[in-house]
């Protein structure tokens, strides 16, 4: 056997043993791929946790305070059961509402008749403290699915 027939048959063999690697990498990578594409990517995205004005309790001041949760993928999401909680323990449970793609609601604590862009907590008193807290959104099986934190000085 010749210097250059081995050569060859190296180098065949390599080639083969990449394609078997590639071949067997290659649905897992792809499995991947397309399960972030289908997983929601739903997000708070602001926060209005000291209403403008003074804190008087009235329905207005209390809708001044709000929480907004953004859709970032294309494709609209069912948050039926989703949860939306403070610290201290106060829940607010989406029911029957499918947010957009790209698109984004405002969750306010007052009353108020829910809409395609505004819902509301339906609450007397308010949720969000001025000065920190921490909003955590969670799905349906309570995972969560997203936290922001808040202090005097700064958002984390």
């Amino acid at each position: 056997m010749s210097a250059s027939s081995t050569a060859r048959r190296i180098a065949a063999t390599a080639l083969a043993a990449g394609a078997i690697v590639s071949a067997v990498a290659l649905p897992t990578a792809a499995h991947d791929g397309d399960h972030r594409q289908r997983a929601p990517k739903v997000k708070i995205s602001k926060v209005q946790a000291d209403s403008p004005g003074r804190d008087d309790r009235s329905n207005r001041s209390l809708n001044g305070e709000w929480i907004e949760i953004t859709n970032t993928t294309r494709h609209s999401v069912n948050l039926d059961g989703w949860t939306l909680r403070d610290n201290d323990g106060h829940r607010y449970r989406f029911n029957d509402y499918r947010l957009a793609g790209r698109a984004t609601v405002r969750i306010h604590t007052g009353e108020g008749r829910d809409s395609r862009t505004d819902l509301y907590q339906d609450r007397r008193n308010y949720v969000w403290n001025n000065d920190r807290d921490k909003a955590t959104l969670k799905d349906r099986h309570g995972h969560t699915v997203d936290t922001e934190s808040w202090n005097r000085h700064h958002r984390r």
